[in-house]
């Protein structure tokens, strides 16, 4: 029997992926097909994917073409496949002509010609195009703007940043007119930058976010918002029902959430890995200022930092805690420079630490009954992480590539849920709410479980 391997992402199957299965299927007896799985598909760059891995198999399988289909997981299993599969003929697109050579020493390569002008790039580009504007302020804003160009389907739009007190902008800012001006249209009123906009990324200060995302839905927008999108758990329960009834996708926008390593570790903390988690401890500071829009406002290290270490102890703890305590340390006009958020849960305990003008060590610690995960600092760019024992010899480390500031995985979900029509994104609504929740209580001057210190 000749055997023959041929592989893809086979995204939004077409007649091109059809014809180029026919053609591997003529050149012997048994086809087996590779479908490459969603991390493999990250950590090559295309992050644009539309469809899961499971429906990428089944739409091979339904060809009938196949008569075994695998998951491409990682780089070299092309050899290994070879080998284990004793393949005689590895094909593959003609766009990849002289790139696999390599593999002649293995088993015969056939390069077979494409179908002219069809691709799942051309499509998704086609008929999901999305114009995605800006609602915000710097250093946020510049990041966003790199990162989007790493998501084929999105085309920013354009920029509205609201007005601001001349008090509030950090010392030596660029007026948004000449920051932008030739690079990026410049809306004076936010019903111009909607009225050119199928979705928007908000992020202003945290008490305007609810606001603005909002008049987006009302007028059918989708919303990428950044985290806490309100300071109210009755805010984002509103927004989220709004979403539902206006048919748009909402999302919290806080980076790792959409790591490939964090939902790794997540899954592993959760699978038992290291036992029973009874605790998790979260720490992130900075020692630069606050961005636009959080001075004179009051907004400091909680408003930063806090949604990153909530994230964390609401995946892996769920929301369900019986105690919540909290201790800050202001200044004179009520910006915290340092918080503390102590939760009890029936059978574990967790803690988030927070700090502007503070430096401490920014961990993750997930402790369990077999042992603990380890995340280094900075862990909320989770791209590393390890699981520890007693035993050291049974120590393992965990490696996960993560390209540029990590806001691309995040634009990548968002267009996904969009193309979708549903919230696909890896933020579940419970801890968005949670979050907003937990800032409710911490704002609350009256809270009696809110210490301050000096």
């Amino acid at each position: 029997m000749k055997k023959v391997i041929t592989y893809g992402t086979f995204d939004l199957l077409h007649y091109g992926h059809i014809n180029l299965l026919k053609r591997a299927k003529a050149l012997g007896d048994y086809l087996i097909v590779g479908v490459t799985t969603d991390s493999f598909d990250i950590s090559r760059g295309k992050l644009n994917v539309q469809q899961s891995l499971m429906e990428r198999i089944q739409a091979v399988k339904d060809t009938g073409l196949a008569d075994e289909v695998i998951p491409e997981e990682y780089i070299g299993q092309k050899i290994d496949d070879i080998r284990r599969y004793h393949i005689d003929v590895f094909a593959i697109g003609s766009d990849w002509e002289g790139k696999f050579d390599y593999l002649k020493e293995y088993c015969e390569v056939v390069y077979l010609p494409r179908t002219a002008n069809i691709s799942s790039t051309k499509l998704r580009q086609e008929n999901s195009g999305i114009r995605l504007g800006i609602i915000g302020y710097e250093p946020m804003v510049e990041k966003f703007i790199q990162e989007s160009r790493y998501v084929g389907n999105v085309e920013l739009s354009g920029i509205f940043q609201p007005p601001i007190k001349q008090e509030q902008l950090s010392d030596g800012l660029l007026l948004h007119e000449k920051k932008y001006a030739g690079s990026l249209t410049v809306y004076e009123t936010l019903q111009e930058l909607l009225d050119e906009s199928d979705a928007v990324y908000v992020v202003t200060s945290p008490d305007k976010r609810a606001w603005y995302s909002q008049k987006a839905l009302e007028q059918k927008k989708h919303v990428l918002c950044e985290s806490p999108v309100a300071l109210e758990k009755e805010g984002a329960l509103f927004l989220t029902r709004l979403a539902k009834e206006k048919g748009c996708v909402f999302l919290e926008a806080i980076k790792t959430a959409y790591f490939m390593a964090f939902n790794r570790l997540v899954l592993m903390a959760k699978s038992g890995e290291v036992g029973n988690i009874k605790a998790v401890e979260a720490t992130c500071t900075q020692m630069t200022s606050p961005p636009v829009g959080y001075q004179k406002g009051g907004f400091g290290s909680m408003a930063v930092w806090g949604p990153f270490g909530l994230l964390s102890v609401f995946s892996i703890l769920g929301a369900d805690y019986k105690k919540c305590d909290m201790v800050t340390y202001q200044t004179k006009n009520d910006q915290d420079l340092f918080s503390k958020i102590n939760f009890l849960y029936a059978n574990a305990a967790a803690s988030v630490k927070t700090g502007i003008g503070v430096k401490s060590e920014g961990e993750l610690i997930i402790t369990g009954t077999k042992g603990y995960i380890y995340v280094p600092s900075p862990w909320w760019k989770t791209d590393y992480f390890e699981v520890r024992y007693e035993d050291f010899t049974q120590n393992r480390r965990y490696f996960y590539k993560l390209d540029g500031e990590g806001l691309r995985y995040e634009i990548a979900a968002f267009s996904r849920a969009i193309q979708n029509g549903v919230n696909t994104g890896c933020m579940d609504e419970k801890i968005t709410a949670s979050i907003s929740s937990v800032m409710e209580q911490f704002y609350d001057k009256e809270c009696p479980n809110h210490d301050f210190i000096s």
